[in-house]
């Protein structure tokens, strides 16, 4: 039997909402904020959610309210059938991307027709790290492991700053300029197809992200503090100046979003055109001190796998987690800067954990339609050291 290609019909997301205490969306729970997204997809698509074979979705933190398959009781939420199945995953930050792959990957395989991959993260109401309480088992492994101890993302991120030579003032150049295209793509319209509003608590609406703030520039963000250096870390790593503060990393975040991705034969069956086409995925593993440097081997295999040049690319998303991850990645690759976040990234629109990898991906598929770009790369680093990959193509 043919194998079938895993095409994506739509993606859309809620806005970039602000943490506690002044964000519209930390009032609202995840499983709505995740319902809206479901529903919207629906409706634009005027698919019968009946007919979804699973929905894969992606949350970091699983604990309080993003306890006990989230996307299960978001699916609930959005009113679709009892009989449409729900499963939650964890690849830390990647955990939407991966869900995406898994999707198009089920889809490839001949074991889905129809599936949502989605993401959600109320970093307001489910705090980073407040599902890790229980882990001393783990930890005591890890410690065998690596008796000298692992540190938080924030370090690695500074250690990656050093490793490649990054300056305090290029990674506030870089977040800067994340802020600026953000802000301009915001104001022409771009994220417009994307979006979906979300009602909030006092009868108001969210319509566009929080989290930009288009008046960001290198020297006011030259005067912040770094944010990871305590006395303990200066002394075990004595090499560092400390160059990640607030300004340069991505903010705590609330967000849902959500793809649409089914076989060629079923959105043929349906009359829904196909926006683009999984090309290629790659996962990797990498030191788990230095954690967010698996987009290197990871790009690398999705490029050996696809058989697409770097030159062909038209453009590449790379989570913006810290500033250092996206600018070591372009100094390994030669990437050129213009085709690298063409709209900003996270360090302006947000990183609702679980919610980004879908994020970016419809992000990506907009420029790439925007433009009239034929291929997009999307990666993303994650914690404990892992990183995703993602090549799609356009369909025109």
């Amino acid at each position: 039997m043919p194998r079938s290609e895993a095409v994506i019909v739509d993606v859309v997301r809620t806005p970039s909402g602000r943490g506690k205490p002044d964000g519209e969306l930390s009032d609202i729970h995840p499983a709505d904020l995740l319902a809206g997204v479901l529903m919207e997809l629906v409706a634009r698509t005027g698919i019968d959610p009946e007919i979804v074979d699973d929905v894969i979705g992606g949350c970091v933190t699983q604990s309080g309210e993003q306890a006990a398959n989230i996307t299960r009781t978001a699916v609930l939420s959005a009113g679709f059938p009892e009989s449409v199945p729900a499963v939650t995953i964890d690849r830390q930050c990647g955990s939407s991307q991966q869900a995406a792959a898994f999707a198009a990957q089920g889809v490839i395989s001949g074991a889905y027709d129809v599936v949502i991959a989605c993401g959600v993260e109320s970093m307001s109401r489910a705090p980073l790290g407040s599902n890790v309480g229980n882990a001393s088992r783990g930890g005591a492994l890890m410690h065998a492991r690596y008796p000298e101890g692992l540190v938080g993302q924030g370090v690695s991120a500074e250690l990656i700053a050093e490793r490649w030579d990054i300056s305090r003032a290029e990674l506030d150049a870089f977040a800067a300029t994340s802020h600026q295209r953000a802000a301009e793509a915001a104001a022409s319209g771009a994220f417009q197809g994307e979006l979906v509003p979300v009602p909030t608590p006092d009868s108001g609406s969210v319509v566009a992200d929080e989290t930009i703030r288009p008046g960001t520039t290198a020297e006011k963000l030259a005067g912040l503090s770094p944010a990871f250096r305590t006395e303990e870390l200066a002394a075990r790593f004595p090499q560092l100046d400390w160059r990640i503060t607030p300004g340069n990393s991505s903010p705590l975040t609330d967000g849902a979003s959500a793809a649409l991705i089914m076989s060629q034969e079923a959105a043929a069956r349906l009359g829904l055109r196909p926006r683009a086409r999984f090309h290629s995925f790659a996962i990797a593993g990498s030191d788990p001190l230095f954690m967010l440097t698996g987009i290197l081997p990871a790009t690398r295999k999705l490029l050996d796998r696809s058989g697409v040049r770097f030159d062909e690319i038209d453009a590449y998303e790379v989570n913006e987690a810290f500033a250092s991850v996206p600018l070591f990645w372009q100094r390994e690759f030669d990437a050129d800067p213009a085709r690298l976040n063409p709209r900003g990234g996270a360090i302006a629109l947000g990183h609702a954990l679980g919610s980004s990898g879908t994020r970016l991906l419809g992000t990506l598929l907009n420029e790439l339609e925007a433009t009239g770009g034929r291929y997009g790369l999307q990666t993303m680093c994650e914690g404990g050291g892992t990183a995703n990959a993602t090549l799609i193509e356009v369909l025109r």
